[in-house]
């Protein structure tokens, strides 16, 4: 089984008119649930332009970083720094800087799929799991 990381489809696991039955397999069956502090900012932004209501993104987020299956790397400046020296590197590309941070963290902990919908984790050489 691949290792798997879930970023955009926290919105799949999270709002029902979102869920993807294949999001929720996905996640409970991974052998690790990683994501990152940009990925919850990115996730409440989503969500507030979703009109998920505030209360709930939120809940959702505490409830996601306090739970004990799940790691979450804080960004530091030096992972934002290669970050954005990642993004420098590849300015043909539309990468977000959550995204970057993304491809870093799983480069460095040998993931080769993510749980998103985002097409730039292809373009970057990742196995996206929800097409």
């Amino acid at each position: 089984m691949s290792k798997k990381r879930y970023t955009s489809g926290l919105l799949c696991l999270h709002h029902q008119a979102e869920a993807f039955s294949k999001a929720t397999q996905l996640y409970k069956s991974a052998l690790i649930r990683l994501t990152h502090s940009y990925v919850l900012a990115e996730f409440v932004a989503l969500a507030n332009a979703r009109r998920i209501p505030r209360s709930a993104a939120l809940m959702f987020v505490v409830d996601l970083v306090g739970n004990p299956d799940i790691e979450t790397i804080w960004v530091d400046e030096s992972l934002h720094g290669k970050a954005v020296a990642l993004l420098q590197s590849r300015l043909d590309k539309k990468y977000s800087l959550c995204d970057a941070v993304s491809f870093i963290l799983m480069r460095e902990r040998n993931l080769d799929a993510a749980l998103t919908t985002d097409r730039h984790f292809e373009q970057d050489g990742f196995l996206r799991l929800l097409v």
